[in-house]
């Protein structure tokens, strides 16, 4: 794991004054944590091409880093685990709505 805990924004959101986040992903306290702004789309569709997106985004970089690997294959077993998880959860979503 790199000694840098934040990854880097980027180039194009550096650029763009209109970009803003929407997603915060950290493992922490051996779970994870995020921040979401939830109210960046009404329709949840949007959401789901953005995990549709995030999906191919993770299998093409684990490809990157590991030379050989199936990218569809590295694809399903990440939906299977998707799967799994939205069927029988192993834990239960906690927190809160901040401003």
């Amino acid at each position: 794991m790199a000694t840098d805990k934040t990854l880097a924004v980027p180039p194009a959101a550096q650029r763009d004054r209109a970009a803003f986040e929407v997603l915060r992903v950290w493992i922490a306290e051996q779970g994870q944590h995020v921040t979401i702004r939830s109210g960046a789309w009404e329709d949840p569709f949007a959401w789901g091409i953005v995990l549709a997106d995030l999906a191919r985004h993770i299998a093409n970089a684990h490809a990157m880093q590991s030379p050989g690997t199936d990218t569809e294959a590295f694809l399903d077993r990440l939906l299977e685990g998707f799967e799994a998880e939205i069927d029988d959860p192993t834990s239960d979503p906690e927190g809160e709505v901040t401003q």
